[in-house]
């Protein structure tokens, strides 16, 4: 197996504050893998005896609730360390991890991040920031689904995703990658019926721009202003 290059991960938060030898070592027990769209790289419940940075693409973290109802807990986009059980004390992944479109990841055996954090403890340190990061996140969006209306919660979760990854088109902000009407309700307590009928509304009125899961905001500081409660919701949905 060829040594990955240090080049590919210079720019990557994980590995901040490591010399050129340190991440040559870092790098030596990885493997770079390539999943098609719609692959698992993991499931949920599996042993977790993996852990990856996405070099390239984007994943959809799915989690299934005791009561089987699937929910979308978040997308992973490059230079994002996931699957990082070891650093969690878990023996087994606690959500399923699915290519949105073809991706790239390096992967490491869960065994190695003993071994590396203890040499390099400013990967703990970086690690633990991207997951402190996430549970904030994850505040916030508990916060919204107890206090906002639907349609603020769509507007929140539209500008998170175009933050993430949005790139600049002659339209607007597309969302750089495949998401479904379904996969925004999961994704805020909400049902698919109520979130089509706020997207359709908002393309008549230009707001967006959809189709075949693709999103693109047209005007995102009217968004903004909706998911702030800067104006009255335009299409008067308010529950779940």
């Amino acid at each position: 197996m060829s040594a990955i290059d240090r080049s590919v991960v210079a720019d990557i938060p994980l590995f901040a504050g490591l010399a050129s030898g340190e991440l040559d070592e870092t790098l030596r027990e990885a493997r770079s893998i390539r999943y098609p769209k719609d692959t698992a790289v993991f499931n949920q419940g599996a042993d977790a005896d993996a852990f990856f940075v996405l070099l390239h693409g984007h994943l959809r973290v799915e989690k299934t609730t005791p009561q089987g109802q699937q929910v979308v807990v978040r997308y992973v986009s490059p230079g994002e360390i996931f699957g990082v059980a070891p650093a969690l004390a878990l023996k087994t992944y606690p959500a399923t991890a699915i290519a949105a479109v073809e991706s790239v990841a390096l992967c490491w055996p869960s065994a190695a991040w003993p071994r590396l954090t203890a040499k390099f403890p400013s990967l703990t340190v970086n690690a633990l920031r991207t997951v402190g990061h996430r549970l904030q996140e994850i505040q916030a969006r508990v916060l919204e689904m107890s206090s906002e209306q639907v349609e603020q919660r769509v507007a929140h979760v539209l500008l998170r995703l175009a933050k993430q990854a949005g790139r600049r088109t002659g339209a607007g902000i597309e969302i750089d990658f495949p998401v479904s009407r379904q996969d925004i309700a999961e994704m805020i307590g909400s049902t698919l019926h109520t979130v089509s009928r706020i997207l359709s509304a908002w393309e008549q009125q230009d707001l967006i721009e959809g189709g075949r899961q693709r999103i693109v905001l047209r005007d995102p500081h009217k968004l903004f202003a909706l998911a702030e409660g800067q104006v009255r919701p335009l299409t008067g949905a308010s529950g779940g």
